[in-house]
């Protein structure tokens, strides 16, 4: 029996919660709360006759979820001008938000759903973060402890939310957390095992400077007790230099020994490439051979990285020899050069999880590494990133460009500047503010991605590939990068 969570059950009966914002994660937990006798009222900025709220309504109403609504640009005036026992707000508010203010000051209890959920989980658990990798290196952890014959829930920024879930998770389970920013800024509740891939510029239009920004990254193991355990990546000289905030073990990665092994200290257990190219776990002067290079199924040094990080976050739970099974078979996360078919000679790649120029340089360097050149789809919005290099990767792979989305400027402007030469083709798509969400906007949308695949239909040889990477986000256009990705594919699959 979990009794912490039969603690709250008794606690929150009968409370007055306020839940901000009616997003995916908070939905779940809206009728938890109110299966739990809490006295619930939701709050959005949505105005009451907006299509998705409506949505929320009847389903709520369908399911018998009886709570109390504040709705439209003044949603939070109720909250100013009522006392709440608990106030779960929406990871993109800040606690320094003046409604949230005065409910402290009136004595609420501040959170959000992932920070109860990791208080009241009895499981291990395992959270990652950074500005790359975070999705791919928390499936693999996923995948590898699954292999290892634990149970496994996988949840936070991937997969389904969890609080729900919490009387069904045992001490004998594994969690496993995809953390943003955030969801980690203000957030004082840390992982048993934390991982930070990188950090590099990101999210920069939301958060108020780069130091704010890694400053969160740093609380999904800050508030760890000695017996934490940290995986930072020692190519980064940002993650490399958490260390000293770490009250744990800490555990690096880095392809390269010499980097890994930075510290000179035999203290910490590493994880890199050796000459012969084998994946290897370093504690001490022991060495475990895990599996060659060449043998990982999904492409990419980035990639390599990961697996890295991944080893070190369950080093003692996991085999090699389920390592090996998983490394050899694992196909990738969906969004990630996701191969959808081959038409006409010509493979089609759906990468809308490129959010950022990192991202996008990333897969053009996978694809660089094993020869595969093509055409290039890209656009998104802008997160104010340094696009450094991007030109470069590009031009590595593709010499003919498609661009639909804001950040088009700034993609063109690089090219010029890193061309050095190199001859290459732009097809700009113009765009205004349409919206996929609406119906007013949703056939522009489509047919925008419409018009970009018959030019790269057009454009692509047999034996090159398409490839959608936007190198920006998705909110110019669309809820979230999966449903961006989710209509490409969809739309290559309709290709005859």
């Amino acid at each position: 029996m979990n009794k912490t969570f039969e603690e709250f059950k008794k606690m929150i009966a009968g409370k007055r919660v306020a839940v901000i914002g009616v997003g995916i994660s908070n939905r779940p937990l809206i009728k938890w709360l109110n299966k739990l006798g809490a006295q619930v009222t939701a709050f959005d900025r949505l105005e009451e006759d907006d299509p998705s709220i409506s949505k929320v309504k009847k389903e709520f109403a369908d399911e018998g979820i009886d709570i109390s609504w504040s709705l439209g640009r003044d949603y939070l005036d109720v909250l100013m001008n009522n006392d709440y026992d608990y106030v779960f707000k929406t990871p993109k508010m800040r606690y320094t938000e003046p409604a949230l203010a005065a409910a402290k000051n009136n004595g609420s209890v501040l959170t959000t759903e992932m920070e109860l959920f990791m208080n009241l989980c009895p499981a291990k658990i395992f959270a990652i973060t950074g500005s790359d990798g975070k999705t791919t290196t928390t499936t693999l952890v996923s995948e590898l402890l699954k292999a290892a014959g634990f149970k496994v829930w996988l949840g936070g920024n991937i997969g389904t939310p969890l609080l729900d879930q919490i009387e069904f998770i045992s001490e004998d389970d594994m969690v496993v957390l995809e953390l943003s920013s955030f969801q980690l800024l203000d957030c004082v509740t840390s992982a048993d095992v934390a991982v930070v891939t990188n950090v590099t510029p990101n999210h920069l239009d939301f958060h108020k400077d780069y130091n704010e920004y890694i400053d969160a990254k740093t609380n999904i193991f800050k508030y760890q007790s000695p017996m934490g355990k940290v995986v930072l990546n020692a190519a980064c000289d940002i993650t490399y230099k958490m260390k000293e905030q770490v009250r744990g073990n800490v555990s690096f990665f880095a392809l390269d020994k010499m980097v890994a092994s930075r510290s000179g200290s035999d203290l910490y257990t590493k994880a890199y490439v050796d000459e012969e190219g084998y994946l290897v776990l370093a504690s001490g002067e022991e060495e475990t051979k895990l599996i060659k290079e060449d043998e990982i199924l999904i492409p990419g040094k980035h990639n390599v990285e990961n697996y890295l990080a991944a080893a070190l976050a369950t080093e003692g739970y996991v085999s090699q020899e389920a390592f090996e099974q998983v490394a050899k078979t694992f196909k990738g996360v969906a969004h990630r050069i996701e191969f959808i078919r081959e038409l006409d000679g010509v493979k089609y790649y759906n990468s809308s999880i490129d959010t950022s120029p990192n991202r996008t340089m990333n897969t053009m360097n996978a694809l660089a590494s094993r020869g595969q050149k093509g055409v290039l789809i890209c656009g998104g919005a802008d997160k104010k990133c340094d696009y450094t290099g991007l030109g470069d990767a590009i031009l590595n792979v593709s010499d003919r460009i498609i661009i639909y989305g804001t950040n088009a400027c700034f993609v063109k402007d690089i090219l010029a500047k890193e061309a050095n030469g190199r001859q290459y083709e732009v097809l700009e798509i113009e765009g205004g503010d349409e919206v996929y969400e609406f119906p007013e906007g949703r056939d522009i949308v489509i047919s925008k991605y419409v018009e970009a695949l018959e030019k790269a239909r057009k454009m692509a040889k047999a034996g090159e590939i398409v490839i959608m990477s936007n190198i920006g986000t998705s909110y110019d256009h669309f809820r979230h990068f999966e449903h961006r990705g989710d209509m490409f594919r969809d739309l290559v699959n309709e290709l005859t």
